[in-house]
């Protein structure tokens, strides 16, 4: 049984098909009958979890087994305390309510990489950083909240799936390693 870490670059596809515009998975990872157990989707950076073994895959990324995930989204911005409660609090999305979240204003990790190619910057809009941990992970959830308190994500980084963390297991994008399931806690 094989439990990969692997850092997606920005515009990864999170496929091992190939795609007619964009690298995917097989382009950085050559592991036979390994799968995503969760996804990003493209505009993301960052921790993705790839395993052989089924039952962990679904272990992994199933909602009812609560392995949060913890992104570091810079926003267009400064989150006053207002934004910062409506993202701890359900928020209607119009399709779903999210479930409570943690989410903080934080300073850029200084462990952190350049994006490439960078962020769009606008001289009049300064941008903050917000650490968001959640227990779902629903499609380009963390951009639609940001964007409904009025704080729309420029780049998305997820940083840790439940107790491993790209601070713990350092790689720059495109870097992969192999762990235990036992470091995950299941």
């Amino acid at each position: 049984m094989s439990l990969i870490l692997f850092n997606k670059p920005f515009q990864v596809m999170c496929q091992f098909s190939p795609h007619p515009t964009r690298a995917s998975l097989a382009d950085y990872l050559d592991i036979p009958d390994i799968y995503p157990a969760g996804r990003l989707d493209a505009d993301s950076e960052g921790l993705l979890l790839l395993t052989d073994d089924g039952k962990l895959q679904h272990a992994i990324s199933h909602p009812d087994h609560k392995q949060t995930k913890t992104y570091l989204a810079q926003v267009e911005g400064i989150p006053q305390a207002e934004a910062l409660a409506r993202l701890r609090a359900p928020l209607n999305l119009g399709d779903f309510i999210t479930q409570g979240c943690e989410a903080k204003r934080v300073q850029e990790p200084d462990w952190l990489w350049p994006r490439n190619p960078p962020i769009r910057e606008r001289a009049q809009v300064p941008t903050s950083w917000l650490a968001i941990t959640l227990a779902e992970g629903k499609n380009r959830q963390v951009r639609r909240m940001t964007g409904a308190v009025g704080l729309p994500t420029l780049r998305l980084i997820r940083i840790a799936i439940g107790p491993i963390s790209l601070q713990s297991h350092p790689l720059l994008p495109g870097e992969w390693r192999e762990v235990s399931a036992a470091e995950l806690g299941l």
